[in-house]
């Protein structure tokens, strides 16, 4: 296929939540209360809530910067492309990259939601989550409709409460919301309880998947504080492992064989050995550990439930069949320091060399379509949709690679040690 043929939608990138966002959804009692971006003395605009100051860490917004410029240290709203925080000019940069669809994640409340869901006063958490998802769902996604797959917070610290805002939010054209990888981290109940029943009834009965994004739960694989940043950032995939093997082990998917679970920004390329060894796993097990999974193999159970991503991963790709090509989606990761934009296609393009066209439309959009109940062909014509199409249309916006350095950090964190402090507020 050629690039300029393909339609893309990505199932993992990330938003950086503007200043004004409560300012229309949150009720007018916690207005004092609400979060806040200030900007420090030195130079940095942080988020401040309930006693915490949560940095935007300059790894999550460094799209269309050289990477000489990555770093984790906090970084401001001016030293990011508008299209981090900005939903109109996050179109244009789709659009000049040929990307028509995208499911943000959030960023400074945590993958799911902690932030909030740490507040002692859970009506003031509710409101804070609620007002959230109404934002995403009406002034982020419901600015261009057709162009996002709207993405929920969760109330983590109540199964019903959590449920009854996943059916809320369905009744709103929402049917994603991300979630923990591992309650038990957060101090609730894991996925072997039956606690969060009513969730994953609410899901199944709503269609609405579960994304769970590594690094939701506020850890990371970490093996020595003094390690380099590379050890972490190479093995980011193995939490979205560990968290595959939670759920699939535990009895949810068979309980409730129509709820949909994604793997967010966990890649693919490990997927076929990580099915071999459940399935070995359960033949030489089961007997004894009293896993029953009736008549199927785990790794069927897997393809049944199971959605995973990849930006670029050429293993993945050779190895789909393996995987289930039903169970593949594209994602980009803008702005995230992992991000392909803007030469997203040609990159894409060169590891989907080979794969037939029927094949490389459901990685590419047919299934993020399906999984999400997506329909971005309802909004405008098909032909409009195209990577040709959407560039051609935006032409004269600039994305070329421009310095945002103003020289306030003489010298980068390249330990864990360092990121470990600087995000502590944050995780707690």
């Amino acid at each position: 296929m050629d690039l300029n043929d393909m339609i893309l939608v990505s199932v993992d990138d990330h938003l950086c939540e503007p200043p004004e966002m409560f300012d229309q959804h949150l009720p007018a009692k916690w207005r004092d209360e609400a979060p806040k971006v200030i900007h420090t003395n030195s130079g940095d605009d942080v988020w401040s809530f309930n006693g915490s100051i949560i940095p935007n860490v300059g790894l999550n917004a460094v799209a269309g910067r050289p990477k000489e410029e990555y770093g984790i240290e906090p970084t401001a709203f001016d030293e990011m492309r508008p299209g981090c925080y900005n939903v109109h000019d996050r179109v244009k940069d789709m659009d000049a990259a040929g990307v028509l669809g995208s499911m943000c994640f959030p960023s400074f409340p945590g993958f799911a939601g902690r932030l909030f869901a740490n507040h002692p006063d859970k009506e003031f958490a509710a409101d804070l989550i609620r007002a959230y998802n109404d934002w995403h769902i009406h002034e982020w996604a419901g600015a261009y409709p057709g162009r996002f797959i709207p993405m929920a917070l969760p109330m983590i610290w109540s199964a019903e409460e959590c449920a009854a805002e996943v059916r809320r939010v369905a009744e709103l054209g929402c049917h994603s919301m991300t979630f923990t990888e591992n309650p038990a981290k957060l101090g609730e109940p894991s996925f072997h309880s039956d606690y969060w029943d009513p969730l994953w009834e609410a899901f199944s009965d709503t269609g609405t998947v579960c994304s769970i994004h590594l690094g939701s739960s506020g850890e990371m694989v970490i093996t020595a504080p003094d390690a380099p940043m590379d050890v972490m950032i190479q093995l980011q995939p193995m939490n979205i492992s560990q968290a595959a093997a939670d759920l699939l082990w535990s009895s949810i998917p068979r309980r409730f064989p129509d709820i949909k679970i994604a793997l967010s920004e966990g890649g693919t390329g490990w997927i076929p050995y990580f099915m071999d060894r459940a399935d070995r796993t359960y033949d030489m097990h089961h007997l004894w550990t009293g896993q029953d999974f009736d008549n199927l193999l785990p790794s069927e159970v897997f393809r049944r439930n199971f959605l995973t991503c990849f930006i670029n991963d050429p293993v993945g790709v050779v190895l789909r069949h393996e995987i289930g090509i039903d169970n593949i989606c594209w994602e980009m990761d803008y702005p995230h320091s992992d991000s392909t934009w803007p030469n997203a296609p040609e990159l894409l393009a060169e590891t989907l060399t080979g794969v037939p066209d029927d094949e490389v439309d459901k990685m590419t959009h047919l299934n993020a379509m399906s999984w999400y109940q997506y329909d971005p062909f309802a909004h405008r014509n098909r032909a409009d949709c195209t990577v040709g199409a959407l560039r051609a249309s935006a032409v004269d916006h600039d994305i070329s690679v421009q310095s945002m350095d103003k020289g306030r950090h003489e010298g980068k964190d390249r330990d864990l040690a360092g990121f470990t402090s600087r995000n502590k507020a944050a995780n707690r």
